[in-house]
Parts: C-alpha cells; structure tokens; sequence
C-alpha cells in the first residue's frame, strides 16, 4: 500500500527558512510525478511544486525562486526547501503522488494525484 509520510513543519518568522521531508513507500518511489500542495484555512489545496521522475521541475509562480523541490530515490524520499518565508506562505503542505501518467501534460490540480499524505503545519510570523 503506498503511503507518504510528511515532516519538517514548523513556526518561523518571515524571511525563515524550513526544509519538508516526505517519505514516500517503496513502491512509490518511482511515482512519475510527485507534488507539494499547501492549503491555508477557509482555502482550497494549490499546487505549489511538481517535480517528475526525470528530475524535471516546476513552481508556482508565488514561490519560484525561494522554494525548491528534489527527490532522492535511494532514500524513497521527496522534499520541499523553503527559503524567504512569507507569512502568505502558511497553511497545510501536504506531498501527493501520480504514479503513472493520466494526460499528457503536468498534473496541476489535486484530482491527478492518486495518493496524499496527511500534511505538515507551516506557520510564518511577520
């Protein structure tokens, strides 16, 4: 059964800096695309970064260049680097994976993700 564990949540202040984990099971590993997803109270889940099994990324545009994906398959492991934290940047991580490609094009919205994990807490103070 896949499962994907998050950790590395956490409360700082803006211009901060956390590094999420998630661990992702061994047959998961391999998952074509894994995500970052965040959600804030009385908001829905954006996509906040993808990377693919290539190695190949992309960001929201409200986090390109502070934040940063990569996965570490020997490790079965997927994490999110968190640079310049703004308190807009609170709310809910949660990581998600597609393990086999549904279209041909980038999974930007939840639904395209088979699997979820059950988030980690990132609070920014100004």
């Amino acid at each position: 059964q896949v499962q994907l564990v998050e950790s590395g949540g956490g409360s700082v202040q803006a211009g901060g800096s956390l590094r999420l984990s998630c661990a992702v099971s061994k047959d998961a590993t391999d998952a074509h695309y894994l995500g970052w997803f965040r959600q804030a109270p009385g908001k829905g889940r954006e996509v906040v970064a993808i990377i693919d099994k290539s190695g190949i990324t992309w960001y929201a545009g409200s986090v390109q260049g502070r934040f940063s994906i990569s996965r570490e398959s020997a490790k079965h492991t997927v994490y999110l680097q968190l640079n310049s934290l703004k308190p807009e940047d609170s709310g809910m991580y949660y990581c998600a994976a597609q393990i086999h490609p549904k279209k041909p094009m980038w999974p930007f919205r939840p639904l395209d993700y088979d699997y979820w994990g059950q988030g980690t807490q990132v609070t920014v103070s100004s």
